[in-house]
């Protein structure tokens, strides 16, 4: 189902609110005051600096024979992604910096590109990593020695996604500080991949590409644009993966069951080498990406995926129920991606998703006192999300969580060669030095439905201000100073004042909001309370919270506390006319409904929360609530009695179980995952206290093991069952539990869906 804040394809082809090419102003021309958005600002910035550079540098130093100068940090950059939160540090820097001025920060950056630089000198060929055993891995990759999955490629964790970090890391650096040094850092590496990749085929590069790579492609682009040689355009589109980028072509979504964050960075270089290469095809399929995932994939607050995955289009129920709901990177990236459609296609409808994903999960997915950011943001009712800590946690999320509130002013303004935009609604300034143009916008939305804008020039100048009309807002209205100005005012769209300015002009810009249910995509009876472009939600409790601020634990960025019953949840029954008409306002958003206190979710912290609500007819409500009631005992009843369990075909899932393998396979059938080896495939799993006695084996398709052999702690399992689709082993008195399946003479294994340790 499509959401109201999101706008079909015809009226993008309606709205281009100009014909000059749309930018983004600087991020040291804007300036944020005081509000929510300073504030996450101020946070992140003092989890930066709780971060030792030296511990991040470690991992490189290690790569290139240099004594360390302080141990490396565990958890992930530990256990094979070693490296990857520095270059996402160096972006997060960058940014700040560059937001805010602060020296410190500056210094920490001018710092760590000067022992990359060591580090690379010291390699001798370009190269610099923090990937384990890199040397050996890049020559094999050279050498054509190449066997690529989802996340394992040569059995090494996601490579290619690590040093993009450091890619990225590095164009930030000189995009957003001029760090010449950083700039030389990153055309040698750059050189060297080239190099790496040169004797390669398509087919192998292709292979390469299977595994997650982040937005390699992208950064290949970045540097075209820094020397404007055109070898390293040529790369970036040899490094595109032709899975994802050719059904998106033909206007094809086949999405469903593949790791969400991988694709859309994929995408985002699609957009940008169609961009720089006049290929609109690119360009197109971008845009139909973003489509789909906005309108098909994506909940009230802007996520999407359950587990990492996207799940079925037709079928959100999987996501009702997990504990991991959507990543906070792939928001992240979904942002990246709708500014560079904006931007590209001077379309100011694209700002109704950043908008609503910036407020709900971006804002929402970082402790606005503590500090820590949010890995997944579940939408089962009753249930809670999980915070870093600078010491124990080294997730993706964190690296992406030290960008996002460090770059809150990209977008609130933006121009063309001698107006200005006005994109949201948010305390700041903004210093257009090079047309002596300043402007300071106060604003308390949205807990105040205003905005007040007050322009300070030199001069009296001549030119447009352009004011976003937003999908949501009523009753839009505009005075300058003090009148009322008569103006035609349409959803997505901007307001054109066109007037010769003097300072002190005040513009005054006013509007209303309203509530209401806004269904999920898949068109089943759950509902979210949305007030303009704001998600409310409950705290419904504060018990349970199980590492609610993580420990360094495999799993410690999973809220894997009490699962709370879904038929418990608060419920409505009859109309959701009558539910919207019985809420109460108390004031700054807040709303009662019944013994309810619904509030922005970017509010809610350290509880339990409910954001969808689930709505039945009087006739429903007998016969559905009684079914899922019956639903939900059984599958506590399960994870009750289960210590351990791996989904395989599931990146994190697997990464987090050891997963190693050759010659395999996995997939997405029939709202399964699944995996399957024509080698072998092995996982790690915890008996925890030797509790378990059994470990099931569930299949897609059959469970025959005449074609596999499967050993537990290197021993010939003891096979206990076989029926319905499911192998059951013994496992009692075992605390840790490694199971290898190996494939007797090349045969393809059965198709894995899920390892399970239990208790009976």
């Amino acid at each position: 189902m499509k959401y109201s804040f999101i706008f079909c394809f015809c009226t993008l082809l309606l709205c281009h609110v100009t014909e000059a090419q749309m930018k983004t102003f600087d991020l040291n021309e804007v300036r944020l005051t005081k509000g929510v958005f300073k504030n996450a600002q101020d946070v992140d910035l003092k989890y930066i600096l709780e971060l030792n550079p030296d511990r991040l540098l470690a991992p490189y130093l290690i790569a290139s024979g240099i004594p360390v100068k302080a141990e490396r940090y565990g958890n992930w950059e530990s256990i094979g992604l070693d490296g990857h939160i520095a270059g996402h540090y160096l972006s997060a820097l960058a940014m700040m910096y560059a937001s805010t001025g602060n020296t410190e920060v500056k210094n920490r950056l001018d710092y760590m590109i000067s022992e990359l630089e060591k580090c690379q000198q010291k390699n001798g060929n370009g190269y610099v990593g923090g990937i384990p055993q890199g040397k050996v891995f890049w020559d094999r990759i050279h050498n054509g020695d190449i066997d690529g999955s989802n996340f394992g490629l040569n059995n090494t964790w996601v490579p290619l996604y690590n040093i993009h970090k450091l890619f990225a890391g590095l164009i930030d650096t000189y995009r957003y500080t001029g760090n010449e040094k950083a700039k030389q850092v990153l055309i040698k590496l750059g050189d060297w991949f080239i190099e790496l990749i040169r004797p390669l085929s398509e087919e192998q590069i292709q292979n390469i590409l299977k595994t997650e790579h982040g937005g390699i492609n992208e950064s290949f682009a970045d540097l075209y644009i820094i020397t404007k040689d055109k070898k390293y355009l040529e790369t970036a589109e040899k490094m595109s993966h032709l899975a994802i980028l050719v059904p998106l072509e033909k206007k094809e979504d086949k999405l469903t069951g593949l790791h969400a964050n991988t694709q859309i960075p994929k995408v985002i270089g699609f957009e940008k080498i169609g961009v720089l290469s006049g290929n609109k095809d690119w360009t197109d399929a971008a845009q139909f990406f973003w489509e789909t995932v906005t309108q098909k994939r994506s909940v009230a607050f802007g996520g999407n995926s359950v587990a990492e995955h996207f799940n079925p289009t037709e079928d959100f129920s999987g996501m009702l129920k997990s504990n991991q709901g959507p990543e906070t990177c792939n928001s992240y990236n979904m942002e990246r991606l709708s500014k560079a459609l904006f931007l590209d296609k001077n379309q100011v409808s694209y700002l109704d998703f950043y908008e609503r994903t910036l407020y709900n999960h971006i804002l929402s997915s970082q402790h606005p006192e503590k500090g820590g950011f949010v890995y997944f943001t579940p939408i089962r009712p009753n249930h809670y999300r999980v915070y870093s800590q600078p010491e124990t946690s080294m997730w993706c999320c964190v690296g992406s969580g030290l960008e996002n509130h460090s770059k809150y002013g990209e977008l609130i303004y933006s121009h063309t060669e001698n107006d200005v935009f006005v994109n949201l609604f948010i305390p700041s300034t903004l210093d257009w030095k090079e047309k002596n143009i300043y402007i300071e916008q106060s604003t308390k939305f949205p807990y105040q439905n205003s905005t007040d804008l007050v322009l300070k020039l030199k001069k009296s100048e001549t030119f447009l201000m352009n004011i976003r009309c937003p999908e949501w807002a009523e009753n839009f209205e505009i005075s300058i100073n003090g009148k009322i100005q008569k103006i035609e005012a349409k959803p997505s769209s901007y307001v054109v004042l066109k007037r010769k300015w003097k300072s002190g002009d005040q513009i005054t810009v006013t509007f209303k909001t309203s509530t209401h249910l806004e269904n999920l995509p898949d068109g089943s009876n759950w509902s979210a309370f949305v007030n303009g472009p704001i998600v409310l939600a409950v705290k419904t409790s504060n018990k349970d919270l199980d590492g609610l601020f993580a420990d360094d634990s495999r799993m410690g960025h999973v809220a894997s506390g009490k699962y709370y019953p879904l038929d418990q949840a608060y419920e409505m029954i009859g109309e959701k006319s009558a539910y919207i008409a019985k809420l109460k306002e108390s004031g700054n958003l807040h709303f009662r409904l019944d013994s309810l206190e619904l509030q922005p979710f970017f509010e809610v912290h350290d509880a339990r929360y409910q954001m969808y609500f689930q709505n039945y007819t009087k006739e429903q409500y007998q016969e559905k609530h009684a079914l899922l009631k019956q639903q939900e005992i059984e599958a506590l009843a399960l994870e009750a009695k289960t210590i351990d369990k791996i989904n395989c075909g599931e990146q994190q899932s697997e990464v987090d179980h050891g997963y190693k393998g050759e010659k395999s396979d996995s997939g997405y059938d029939d709202t399964m995952a699944w995996r399957s080896t024509r080698s072998y495939i092995s996982y790690q799993l915890l008996n925890k206290n030797k509790s378990g006695k059994y470990l099931d084996i569930s299949c897609t398709d059959d469970s025959k093991t005449d074609k596999i052999t499967i050993l537990i702690n290197e021993k010939p399992a003891q096979i206990i069952a076989l029926e319905n689709k499911t192998i059951r082993l013994k496992v009692e008195k075992i605390e840790i539990v490694n199971i290898t399946i190996k494939s007797i003479d090349g045969s393809n294994s059965p198709r894995f869906h899920q390892f399970r340790i239990l208790k009976d």
